[in-house]
């Protein structure tokens, strides 16, 4: 299956990839059809591991490669990681700025973006929308790199990045979904918006293969990029949320498990 895998044009496989980690989001949101609600004591621990996931990936899975890309092209090796990962993370604080959109355990005063008389379910789906762009445009990079025959880019380490934020997405779903039940949707209809959340992750991933495939030089600052849009999301959004309900040490522990995971599968299939 692999092998077949491996033949698959780089936008294909990124293709692939996201949709994989869509459903995964989905598997996590359907919880909902179970419970009305989760102990806050979990979503914390559950959004912690997230955060470590995230926080693996964007230097095992993109800076590091990024790095190592660079070198092998000639050019300053540290400068195009700078250089992209400022612009990823100055990017999302542009889209954060401008998109209405609430955090999870957020209050409508404390809504951010742009005004709006949207209801607080759809701020809430916006935000978890926005997480997920870059962990999209990591993914299709990942695969970009691969295509483009770099040393330091292996199928391996593209599955890995996939693999670990499918993992980090199911709980997420769950974290989005329950309380779109809670705020009185029904079942089908907090199951639907929370996978929806994940539906950008496929567009953003062929986007990334795709610009990559096309323009092999910008190669290392498009995975920098992604890794300065990702890091950005867990200490602007996801490390605060998940210390937010008095369970720090749990969220902790959970980053670090997290952290942990994604490091393994990066260097035992990269």
């Amino acid at each position: 299956m692999l092998e077949i895998f491996a033949t698959w044009p780089a936008v294909g496989q990124a293709l692939a990839a996201t949709l994989f980690t869509w459903g995964l989001t989905a598997i996590g949101a359907a919880v909902v059809f179970f419970f009305r609600d989760i102990n806050r004591k979990a979503l914390d621990t559950a959004l912690g591991f997230t955060a470590g996931v995230m926080i693996a990936a964007s230097f095992w899975s993109l800076l590091n490669p990024a790095i190592n890309m660079a070198e092998e092209m000639g050019m300053v090796k540290w400068l195009p990681a700078l250089v992209g990962f400022l612009a990823g993370a100055f990017s999302m604080r542009l889209v954060d700025y401008i998109l209405p959109h609430v955090h999870l355990f957020g209050k409508m005063s404390e809504a951010e973006g742009v005004k709006t008389s949207w209801r607080r379910t759809t701020l809430l789906v916006l935000a978890i929308t926005l997480h997920n762009i870059p962990e999209g445009l990591a993914i299709g990079v990942a695969f970009g790199a691969v295509a483009a025959g770099f040393d330091s880019a292996t199928l391996g380490a593209a599955i890995a990045l996939a693999v670990g934020i499918g993992i980090q997405n199911c709980p997420e779903g769950t974290a989005i979904a329950v309380p779109l039940r809670r705020e009185g949707l029904s079942r089908f209809k907090a199951w639907w918006y929370g996978q929806m959340s994940a539906a950008v992750e496929p567009v953003a991933a062929v986007i990334g293969a795709a610009a990559v495939i096309m323009m092999r030089p910008i190669l290392p600052y498009a995975l920098a990029f992604a890794a300065g849009a990702m890091i950005f999301v867990v200490v602007e959004e996801v490390i605060p949320e998940s210390h937010s309900g008095g369970n720090g040490d749990m969220a902790t522990l959970g980053a670090m498990v997290g952290f942990a995971v994604m490091m393994t599968l990066d260097v035992a299939l990269g």
